[in-house]
């Protein structure tokens, strides 16, 4: 049997960063929260949370906190057909998702945002790089993710969203001042660019791709979608960015696509826990409606 207040306070640590604010919401004495952590810690024989500021779940304590989610989202749709069985129903679940930094910073928040309106889901949504967000799935830290993935993660259905296309754009003074003599692969391999992090490979991929460059080549490294744009206008460096952040500086030529039709489409798919589509259907529904209508078709 599953020693559910334990369980809820696993989650409800991780979910607040400490047992002191864990405490609080469940109306327990921090003492009692710990020693409902300890006991099942000592039960399962692994440790379920990283102590730290913030307090994080382990590999085996994200898997209990994504069963105390659904237990919760069960316990919500059982309340309103039977509120008889309890005075008030659970609060608002909170569902931990995955997300690439560019999707969520192109299409995917409207379709958070529509759930949001018609639900008393609550969103805890982590960043990753597309190639990486399955990860997240298969270690148990989230019921959802938007990944690069076409193979289905074990136990979660896969939907394909389309393709987000990139282009390769630097600004005119930075085009004048790197590369003068036209874009070439000798220039361009010394034209500082621009990376998200080290899991970012779209750069190098679209070098390899257009210009056989296998080499690295000198970067500023940025971690954010819309601070990619604005360090391209501002001449910092030029890299892959959305259509839908470049389109119109494109249009009015404060940005410049280094070649000309030479994008760089990355499919999308929506994965998601077998048990999580079923209990959480309007979510799924609303990634697809809304990345099938921003990004391109696939096919």
């Amino acid at each position: 049997m599953i020693d559910y207040p334990a369980a809820l306070a696993v989650a409800t640590i991780v979910r607040t960063g400490s047992f002191e604010k864990a405490a609080k919401a469940l109306h327990i004495t921090a003492s009692a929260v710990s020693q409902r952590v300890k006991q099942l810690e000592e039960r399962l024989g692994v440790a379920l949370i990283e102590r730290g500021t913030p307090c994080t779940a382990t590999e085996k304590g994200a898997w209990i906190c994504r069963h105390v989610e659904l237990v919760g989202a069960l316990e919500n749709n059982l309340m309103q057909q039977l509120p008889a069985l309890g005075d008030h129903p659970s609060g608002p679940v909170t569902l931990d998702i995955a997300v690439n930094a560019d999707s969520l910073g192109t299409w995917f928040l409207p379709a958070a945002a529509a759930v949001t309106r018609s639900s008393n889901i609550l969103l805890n949504i982590a960043v990753d790089d597309q190639d990486h967000t399955a990860d997240w799935l298969r270690r148990g830290r989230v019921l959802a993710a938007v990944t690069s993935l076409a193979k289905p993660v074990a136990g979660c259905r896969v939907t394909p969203l389309g393709k987000l296309r990139y282009h390769a754009t630097a600004s005119p003074d930075f085009v004048k001042r790197y590369l003068p003599n036209g874009i070439s692969a000798a220039a361009l391999a010394q034209a500082p660019a621009l990376t998200f992090n080290q899991k970012d490979r779209l750069q190098q991929d679209w070098l390899h791709a257009n210009f056989g460059i296998t080499d690295t080549v000198p970067t500023h490294w940025l971690p954010s979608t819309h601070a990619f744009v604005d360090a391209s206008l501002l001449g910092m460096g030029w890299s892959l960015n959305p259509s839908q952040l470049v389109a119109d500086h494109l249009a009015s030529g404060r940005l410049i696509e280094l070649v000309p039709g030479a994008t760089l489409d990355i499919p999308l798919y929506w994965q998601v826990s077998r048990l999580a589509a079923s209990q959480f259907p309007d979510l799924t529904n609303a990634v697809v409606t809304t990345a099938r209508s921003a990004l391109l078709a696939t096919g």
